[in-house]
């Protein structure tokens, strides 16, 4: 086992090789490729850098050394790379939050949860490379290496609790899901639809609305075909209780404007604005917003999953059971009606990207990790 001197890890050099052993028996390399932060920019391609020969990273007491087989793509990527969640983390930095892959290496304390071979998926800076460092509490145990399970991280998480916590769902109440055939919309269509909801969900083609339908969607709204500001007032005149928005822009405009007496609104995100240089698409009705909201007695309400860590765990714990019981859909979008074809290695991440960002995914876009021929010594 891994050594631990006053907190740090120590190697006895006589037990090198035995000490990094993954679980079929080939040595951890000392080197891996990673994506990387080089510079600030909205665009991804400008921001970040794929880098070979660098040294595979060493985990610490309470952390794990994945080797990662899938990597899950973001709209927030862009964000992060754009430096607009931490502005105190300068370039050059790690980027990708979520992977799944087999444990290879441990520190002593995460060893008492986990063991080398292990599968787990976690959430985590850095996963955008082959092998990351996760700390033990960001990694959850899963039954194999797939994909499906990675989506419940950050899309499955992100609906599960700020519909729990913010939703205030209950029978009858018709909720309103935007890009509802993306990685999380897909999620929330269903779990409002688990509370007995009445669920309307937007999408931009009719493929989209045909998967949105087979989830139990009530009425899927192509926004290509059909104006949904039109659609909304002409079928829920009373308005709607809840709407999960991610889009921002126009279409948070027309949800603002939708909202029933009472009526919720949860911004979880507002992709459509990221790649600009402010990251944001003016809202034309700003300035109303206050009376709104106060002739409706309506609320909004922002959702970022790092201020509920403390729930992830168990979330996780929930979203696993309902798919391992065939209780939850979790589809998985890994690029293979893409221009390119599937999404394999870490420099197809930088089309993985711009296949979300023209709208083209339908599910939660995956990135394969192949094992690599010089990840064996």
């Amino acid at each position: 086992m891994l050594r631990l001197v006053r907190g740090v890890r120590a190697i006895v050099d006589m037990s090198y090789a035995r000490h990094f052993l993954d679980f079929q028996g080939s040595a951890i390399p000392r080197t891996m490729q990673k994506l990387v932060a080089t510079q600030l920019s909205p665009s991804f391609r400008e921001a970040v850098t794929l880098l070979r020969d660098c040294p595979v990273p060493l985990p610490g007491d309470g952390d794990l050394l994945v080797r990662n087989r899938f990597v899950g793509v973001n709209a927030s990527d862009i964000n992060y790379s754009a430096g607009r969640y931490d502005p105190s983390v300068q370039p050059p930095f790690n980027v990708g939050f979520e992977g799944l892959g087999e444990v290879v290496a441990l520190g002593l304390s995460a060893s008492t949860s986990f063991a080398v071979g292990q599968p787990v998926a976690y959430m985590a800076p850095g996963s955008f490379a082959e092998y990351t460092v996760v700390p033990a509490s960001m990694a959850t145990a899963v039954p194999s290496v797939r994909p499906e399970y990675l989506t419940l991280l950050v899309s499955g998480a992100t609906a599960y609790i700020s519909l729990k916590e913010l939703g205030a769902l209950s029978p009858g109440k018709k909720v309103l899901v935007t890009a509802a055939a993306g990685g999380t919309g897909q999620f929330a269509v269903q779990l409002a639809k688990r509370a007995q909801c009445h669920v309307i969900g937007t999408c931009s083609s009719d493929e989209k609305a045909s998967f949105l339908r087979s989830l139990g969607c009530d009425r899927p709204i192509n926004y290509n075909a059909e104006p949904v500001a039109s659609v909304l007032k002409r079928e829920y005149p009373t308005g709607v209780d809840v709407v999960y928005e991610s889009v921002g822009g126009a279409l948070f405009d027309v949800a603002v404007g939708a909202l029933a007496t009472k009526g919720r609104l949860i911004v979880i995100g507002f992709i459509s604005g990221y790649q600009s240089p402010s990251g944001l698409v003016p809202v034309k009705k700003a300035g109303m917003l206050p009376v709104t909201l106060l002739r409706k007695s309506a609320s909004i309400h922002g959702f970022f999953l790092n201020h509920y860590l403390s729930q992830f765990q168990a979330s996780m714990g929930h979203l696993l059971k309902m798919l391992d019981s065939g209780e939850l859909v979790c589809k998985v979008d890994l690029g293979e009606l893409s221009p390119g074809g599937r999404f394999v290695g870490l420099d197809s991440v930088f089309r993985a990207v711009d296949y979300m960002y023209l709208g083209r995914n339908s599910g939660k876009i995956v990135v394969e990790l192949p094992h690599s021929v010089h990840s064996k010594l």
